[in-house]
């Protein structure tokens, strides 16, 4: 059970629903997904998270497919279900194959796993992968 209502468009005040219909005019879609309409609790997060979403996953050098697979590696990493099951329908509908989705998650376990030995052993960063950019 939601900790907060889930606002309707039919219930939604002139600024959320502006923020609905630039979601639906966006994703080419005729609804809103619940994340959408609980965060329409808060209209200024609502909006404020809407307008990052959009900015960070519009083009750019990397490809959508990448983007929503990188989603959806952090969205296993944080056990959010609900954002496994949003991205993870995204990344299926730009391609991403049983195959794919299989090594992501080996991926994903495996970097959980090395992470957590990194940081138990307080390993120091070589030198040589310092300033990569």
């Amino acid at each position: 059970m939601p900790s907060v209502p889930l606002i309707e468009e039919s219930a939604a005040s002139p600024e959320v629903r502006a923020v609905f219909d630039d979601i639906k005019a966006t994703r080419n879609t005729d609804w809103i997904n619940n994340f959408w309409k609980a965060l329409a609790n808060d209209p200024a997060t609502l909006h404020r998270t809407w307008e990052s979403l959009k900015e960070v996953m519009a083009p750019g050098a990397l490809d959508p497919l990448t983007k929503e697979l990188i989603y959806l590696a952090v969205s296993v990493t944080n056990s959010c279900s609900y954002c496994m099951a949003s991205h993870g329908a995204s990344a299926k509908r730009l391609g991403m194959s049983k195959e794919m989705f299989a090594e992501l998650i080996a991926v994903v376990g495996m970097a959980n796993e090395t992470n957590r030995l990194a940081d138990g052993y307080r390993v120091p960063v070589d030198e040589r992968f310092e300033n990569l950019f």
